[in-house]
């Protein structure tokens, strides 16, 4: 049995980019926060699985997040890798908006393994 999420506020709706992402600080985890051209936001884990750079930098397109670097795409829902050259997903965090502001659950959602990509 899994315990309740707790979430914390991370900024306003107005603070991040209209189709991009930011960094944020959640209690010393760098988070991605990324909001999709649909205005869906997203919160995954920062630090890519390769090239150990900052995902927050990267191209947004669709439901993905680029890495700068090297060009590894990571679907913002699952996690999963989508492109080489990365093989490991990284940590996706499950995202409430309240109002005008964006609260985050430092527990990490669980990838699905049976789900398609």
């Amino acid at each position: 049995m899994s315990l309740p999420a707790t979430y914390e506020k991370v900024c306003a709706l107005d603070e991040l980019p209209t189709v991009g992402a930011a960094l944020a600080d959640i209690g010393g985890e760098k988070v991605a926060m990324v909001r999709t051209k649909d205005g869906t936001v997203h919160a995954v884990q920062d630090t890519c699985t390769h090239g150990a750079v900052s995902l927050s930098e990267g191209e947004v397109e669709g439901c993905s997040l680029e890495c700068w670097l090297h060009g590894s795409r990571f679907d913002l829902r699952t996690g999963k890798p989508l492109s080489p050259p990365a093989t490991v997903p990284i940590r996706v965090y499950s995202v409430k908006i309240e109002g005008d502001d964006v609260y985050v659950s430092l527990t990490p959602s669980p990838i699905d393994e049976n789900e398609e990509s």
